[in-house]
């Protein structure tokens, strides 16, 4: 199946568009005004808005009907947002303008848009927090923007609050950005300021912005595609304007605002290219966990200052991913780079080492099915007193899951106390791996150690990505 991303690229390519058109069944935005009162005017809406389809599907890159509008309708309104949702052209996304904020029905709600009405991405409002929004993101396939500004002058007080200080949606921003990945979470930035559309850019330079409320003054596209897109060219959604949509050549307008915005579009990403060129050596291609690696440092997962490890030795950093586990769409995201890696390696259950990787362990047991195990850090003096907690039987292998390779001490303790019971043990697995040579005194113990990242790797990217500087990066990286 086609994911929302991937489906939105190919319809920006092959149009060449940014542009957004929303589907909204509003009677008095019809060309001829308001005709709520005539009795057929559900059939006219219908054929107002296929219409509309029909003469702009090569003009635009994704479709928005506001549920909204729809609603407002009663079950008529249903039957015809399935009409207009039937009449969009497969290969174009659909994303639900639909502002849902409720915790109690969004596992319902994103069921029915995604699953049963086939939608490919929903604006949401995040006042609720993660919890409201996470049971959207359990689909991998979709995407979701978070609302974090609007243009309404009364939420003036709200959004700029607190005066002086970073504003809330700046926060908002901040915030969200650590609910999910880049492929699955945008945001929706309602403005008539081109300064706020590049705020929101600058704090989330890697995701996808779907901008609002950008058309009073037309004279200033340019400063807002400046502002909104990315450093290619790219990551930026347009709403066409909706006065537009009543005219009779729509689809001329459209090619005309195409041809405005594929100029600066052009200098963009040939001025990125160019800096790239003469300014900086040729770089490699992104991590494939980078993703991971941005989310991990926006939770302050990574953190620099004078820290004391578990060993006594001293640090300049800090890695702390217990933070993981209270962040379920970081976590899912975790468990999907281990379980790359476990999917080449043979065994018969999975063993996690006190206590860091115990959440790690089960989540894993639970989605490749295989059974769990664990050796005590210490053995209780009542009950069992069990060193190895779970059932297993003497000579089956287990696979080690930690969470990261400092010294490898604790692994190979873990390792051993494993053995001990007559269990076999080829493979221990890490979320990263420290280096300096640690992978090599674990060969030398008898153990293949894999990692899904390094500390180099992600000081890199975390460089690259603009996050840390030169000294930061320096720090993290093996001496």
């Amino acid at each position: 199946m086609t994911g929302f991303f991937d489906k939105l690229n190919s319809a920006i390519a092959q149009n060449n568009s940014l542009l957004v058109i929303g589907l909204d069944p509003n009677p008095e935005m019809m060309p001829g005004g308001d005709r709520s009162r005539q009795p057929d005017s559900i059939e006219a809406l219908s054929h107002w808005l296929r219409t509309i389809i029909q003469q702009t599907a090569d003009q635009v890159c994704a479709y928005k009907p506001s549920l909204g509008f729809y609603q407002a309708l009663g079950a008529p309104g249903f039957e015809l947002l399935m009409e207009v949702l039937d009449a969009i052209p497969p290969h174009l996304p659909i994303i639900l303008d639909a502002k849902h904020s409720d915790l109690n029905t969004a596992s319902r709600l994103a069921a029915t848009i995604f699953q049963d009405w086939g939608v490919d991405a929903v604006t949401l409002s995040p006042l609720a927090g993660q919890d409201a929004i996470a049971p959207f993101l359990l689909y991998g396939d979709k995407a979701s923007f978070i609302v974090c500004r609007t243009s309404n002058p009364a939420a003036r007080v709200i959004q700029e609050y607190p005066p002086g200080q970073p504003p809330f949606y700046q926060h908002l921003v901040q915030e969200a950005r650590t609910w999910g990945p880049p492929e699955q979470l945008g945001f929706e930035v309602g403005t008539s300021n081109p300064d706020a559309l590049a705020q929101v850019r600058a704090i989330a330079p890697e995701r996808l912005l779907f901008a609002r409320s950008i058309w009073g003054d037309p004279q200033h596209l340019k400063q807002f595609l400046q502002a909104g897109l990315d450093a290619n060219g790219n990551g930026l959604l347009l709403p066409v304007p909706q006065d537009w949509l009543r005219e009779a050549n729509l689809r001329d307008q459209l090619q005309q605002l195409n041809r405005s915005i594929s100029p600066v579009r052009d200098e963009i990403s040939q001025t990125a290219a160019s800096c790239q060129l003469w300014t900086a050596p040729p770089s490699s291609p992104p991590h494939p966990h980078r993703d991971l690696i941005l989310q991990l440092f926006d939770l302050e997962c990574i953190l620099f200052g004078d820290y004391v490890q578990a060993s006594g030795v001293e640090f300049a950093y800090y890695i702390d991913l217990r933070k993981i586990i209270s962040n379920p769409q970081v976590f899912h995201q975790v468990l999907n780079a281990y379980a790359q890696i476990l999917d080449n390696l043979v065994f018969d259950r999975i063993a996690g080492i006190p206590y860091g990787s115990l959440p790690t362990a089960t989540g894993l047991s639970l989605r490749l099915h295989h059974p769990m195990i664990f050796p005590r850090k210490e053995v209780k003096a009542h009950g069992t007193r069990r060193l190895i907690e779970g059932q297993f039987n003497p000579g089956e292998t287990v696979v080690v899951v930690d969470d990261i390779l400092i010294s490898g001490t604790s692994a190979i303790e873990g390792a051993e106390k494993l053995e001990s019971a007559g269990l076999k043990v080829n493979d221990i697995v890490v979320l990263i791996d420290h280096e300096k040579g640690v992978k090599t005194r674990l060969k030398q113990e008898g153990y293949q150690a894999h990692s899904v990242l390094t500390l180099s790797e992600i000081a890199q990217s975390l460089y690259d990505a603009g996050r840390i500087d030169g000294s930061q990066r320096d720090i993290l990286l093996p001496h």
